[in-house]
């Protein structure tokens, strides 16, 4: 039982006031002097005999559901102790998996929530497969729904409006991917994707702007297998290039995958790249490689 000081001696016998717990105590009398009704500590508390199983609470409310995650759920019981599943009888079980398959239809009360449903698991899908974080998968679903009210769903695919909202929050939370790269792995193929992307940078005015090849070298490099004394170099090189206003109208990609490429040029430990296998990292083709690389030397020259 943790005890700490408090400032003060006893009203009654002027003696020594301690705190304990959420109440002030006299050490000579007991007196309680005051007390603080709000226990400040955690309040975890376990509902199985299982001490290392602390909570009280489901999962934290999250953006990528369409309730906000504040539905409940019919379980299938704890997998690891099945004596309650083995108590129940046939008829019992019949009837839970009847409440639990009408439960999970009871969610679902409409065609807009279908939508997000939908829309949503889809954009959980495409960030994992991604690897982008959690923030991103969050204002993706967000803007999903944003573009579902502003009645924008009306003549395209859902599938596409899920890989724009994907590609726009990358973009512009400065973590992008190419275009190719999303619907590489989306069920929606370019063309339907442009026309969500449109719609809502239309509509809703986002605030993309040009990609700045930076971005992209750190992925680029990891995949690429370079050191940092090439992502450095080409670092430069990007900023160079930005500085001087040359990537306006450019492949933001492409501009990354040529300065790595000039970088491990002019790097004598760095490994031997060639302007095949940065352009198919970068998804771009080759003769953009050359470009940039053309467009840096242009600069020292």
């Amino acid at each position: 039982m943790s005890k700490s000081d408090s400032n003060g001696n006893c009203p009654e016998c002027n003696g020594r006031l301690r705190r304990l717990n959420t109440e002030i105590v006299c050490e000579n009398c007991g007196l309680v002097s005051d007390e603080d009704a709000i226990d400040r500590g955690p309040e975890w508390r376990s509902f199985d005999d299982s001490s290392s199983n602390r909570r009280r609470t489901g999962a934290p409310l999250t953006r990528s559901r369409h309730d906000r995650g504040l539905s409940t759920e019919i379980g299938y019981g704890n997998s690891t102790n099945s004596s309650y599943q083995t108590r129940l009888t046939g008829r019992k079980r019949r009837q839970i998996a009847r409440l639990r398959r009408e439960h999970n239809r009871a969610r679902v009360s409409s065609k807009t929530e279908r939508n997000q449903v939908f829309g949503n698991s889809e954009i959980r899908r495409l960030i994992t497969r991604l690897s982008l974080p959690t923030y991103v998968r969050d204002q993706a679903c967000a803007l999903f729904k944003s573009a579902q009210s502003a009645g924008l769903f009306q003549g395209r695919s859902l599938e596409g409006f899920a890989a724009a909202a994907v590609y726009a929050t990358a973009r512009t939370r400065s973590n992008p991917r190419t275009i190719g790269e999303v619907t590489a792995i989306a069920y929606a193929d370019e063309r339907e994707l442009n026309a969500a992307y449109s719609a809502l940078n239309r509509e809703l005015g986002l605030e993309t702007g040009p990609i700045n090849p930076v971005n992209y070298l750190p992925r680029y490099a990891s995949e690429l297998d370079v050191g940092s004394t090439v992502e450095r170099r080409a670092h430069g090189y990007a900023n160079a290039l930005v500085d001087a206003e040359r990537v306006s109208g450019r492949n933001p990609s492409g501009i990354a995958g040529g300065c790595l490429y000039k970088a491990a040029q002019d790097c004598d430990d760095a490994p031997s790249l060639t302007q095949a296998a940065v352009a198919d990292v970068a998804d771009v083709a080759p003769v953009t490689i050359r470009s940039t690389v053309e467009l840096i030397q242009s600069l020292s020259a």
